[in-house]
C-alpha cells in the first residue's frame, strides 16, 4: 500500500514539475531548461543522499546512468514531436507507452499481480491516454499545397514521423522506469538514492555540451526572473518525484508502480486549467475517473 502510495505521490509532483517546466519553456529553449533544471537540483540529491542512506554498488550506479541517457534523450525527442504540432498524436501515444513499457517487462521479469491491481494498471494507463489528449489543429501537418494531413502524401509522412517521434520518446522514459528498478535489484534490495545520482551524472554529461553550445549561440535568451524561478521549481519537483519513485518501485512491483508514477498528466492537466484558465474537455474529465478507479483498484 505504502508503494502504490508513494507512486502516486511522484506522479502527483512530476506533473506539477513538468507545469512549472513549460512555464519556463515559453521564453527558453527547452533544452536550457532541462539541464539547468537538473543541474540545480543537484544540492537537494546530495540532502536526500544523506536521509536515504545506502550502500552504494557500481552496477547501481551503472543502471542509473542508462536511466538519465534515455530520461535525457527522452526528454529531447518528445519537444521535437512536439514542436512539430498534432499534439493530439504526440501526448497521449508517449504517455500510453510510457506506461506500457514497464508493464510488459514487469510480468516478463516473474512479477505476478493480483487480478485487481493489473485491471488497475490498465485503467492507469486508459486514464493516461485520455488525460493527455489536448485541443490541437492537424494543419501543422499540411503539406503546404493545401492538402491537410489526410490527402497529401507528404502530410502523411509528417503525421508518420510524428508519431514515431512520440513512441520514441515514450519508449525512453519507458526504459528510463526500468532502469531506475532494476537499479534497485542490482543491489541485492535497497539502493536509497544512488541510481537517481547516476542518472543525474549522465543527463547532464549528455546535456551539458548541449547547453554550452546554446548559450554560445546568438540571441540566446537572458535567464532571469520568472523564467528562472519555473526553472528551479521545475528542478526541485523532479528530484523529489524521482525520490518518491524510487523508493517505491524498490518495494513494489514495477509493473503496477509504473503506470500509477505515469499518471503525472492528472496534476499538469489540473493545474493548467486552475492557473491558465484552460478548459477541461469531456474526454480528460473521464481520464480523471479513471485515474482516480486506477488508485482504488491497485490500493484495494
Amino acid at each position: 500500500m505504502i508503494a502504490v502510495v508513494l507512486a502516486a505521490l511522484s506522479g502527483l509532483v512530476w506533473g506539477v514539475g513538468d507545469f512549472a517546466g513549460g512555464k519556463a519553456s515559453q521564453r527558453i529553449d527547452a533544452v536550457t531548461v532541462v539541464v539547468l533544471s537538473k543541474a540545480a537540483a543537484v544540492p537537494l540529491l546530495l540532502v536526500y543522499l544523506v536521509l536515504m542512506p545506502a550502500t552504494v554498488h557500481p552496477a547501481v550506479l551503472g543502471w542509473g546512468a542508462a536511466a538519465g541517457v534515455f530520461g535525457v534523450a527522452g526528454m529531447m525527442v518528445f519537444y521535437r514531436a512536439m514542436a512539430g504540432g498534432a499534439m493530439t498524436i504526440v501526448a497521449p501515444v508517449s504517455a500510453v507507452t510510457t506506461a506500457l513499457l514497464p508493464v510488459g517487462a514487469g510480468l516478463l521479469l516473474g512479477e505476478r499481480p493480483g487480478g485487481l491491481a493489473l485491471a488497475g494498471a490498465g485503467c492507469a494507463i486508459a486514464a493516461i491516454g485520455l488525460v493527455s489528449l489536448v485541443p490541437g489543429d492537424n494543419t501543422d501537418l499540411d503539406d503546404g499545397a493545401g492538402t491537410g494531413p489526410g490527402v497529401g502524401g507528404r502530410g502523411q509522412a509528417g503525421a508518420g514521423r510524428l508519431l514515431g517521434l512520440a513512441l520514441g520518446a515514450g519508449v525512453a522514459f519507458g526504459l528510463f522506469f526500468i532502469c531506475l528498478s532494476r537499479a534497485g535489484d542490482a543491489a541485492g534490495g535497497y539502493a536509497g538514492m544512488w541510481p537517481v545520482l547516476g542518472a543525474q551524472l549522465a543527463a547532464l554529461a549528455v546535456g551539458g555540451p548541449l547547453l554550452v553550445r546554446r548559450r554560445r549561440a546568438p540571441g540566446a535568451a537572458r535567464l532571469a526572473g520568472a523564467p528562472l524561478r519555473w526553472l528551479l521549481v521545475a528542478g526541485m519537483l523532479d528530484m523529489t518525484a524521482n525520490a518518491l519513485y524510487i523508493v517505491a518501485v524498490q518495494s513494489g512491483d514495477l509493473s503496477i508502480i509504473a503506470p500509477i508514477a505515469s499518471l503525472y498528466p492528472v496534476s499538469t492537466v489540473l493545474l493548467a486549467m486552475l492557473v491558465d484558465r484552460e478548459r477541461l474537455r469531456p474526454v480528460q474529465l473521464a481520464g480523471l475517473g479513471l485515474a482516480a478507479t486506477a488508485l482504488v483498484l491497485v490500493a484495494s
